[in-house]
């Protein structure tokens, strides 16, 4: 079983959720990972974590999705040293972190050239969901 990997650098802005989100998916598409609920689900983890990296870390500057077998993990890059704190859910935010704490298997942080990385470990790919990977 070998390990797929892919990176993307997203052009600063509010679009890059959404941009992440369309291209991930399509990478997860090509791998094979072809289940509908696990692919929506990860879209919206994906949009949040690259959304807070725009919003709280000064612009997101490389997304990166690995996998191997049933096991994916996607992060995302970012100039700033502060780190992700949960907030009071309002009308403007705050639900981001909570998203990924209640739909990712885990979640964490490593330094990256002065900023951050973080990463999400995604609910590992449901066994006979639409199977199709490379590597089976």
């Amino acid at each position: 079983m070998s390990e797929l990997s892919a990176s993307l650098d997203l052009p600063l802005g509010m679009a890059a959720p959404t941009g992440a989100r369309h291209i991930l998916r399509q990478v997860l598409l090509t791998w094979g990972y072809t289940d509908a609920d696990w692919l929506d689900e990860s879209g919206l983890l994906i949009s949040e974590l690259v959304g807070n990296a725009v919003r709280h870390g000064g612009g997101c500057l490389e997304v990166r999705v690995q996998a191997h077998g049933s096991l994916v993990t996607v992060s995302a890059a970012d100039g700033s040293s502060v780190i992700p704190r949960r907030r009071e859910p309002g009308p403007t935010g705050g639900l981001g972190l909570a998203l990924i704490e209640r739909f990712a298997e885990g979640w964490g942080i490593e330094d990256h050239h002065g900023g951050k990385r973080v990463w999400i470990r995604l609910r590992a790919y449901p066994a006979g969901g639409g199977d199709d990977r490379a590597d089976g």
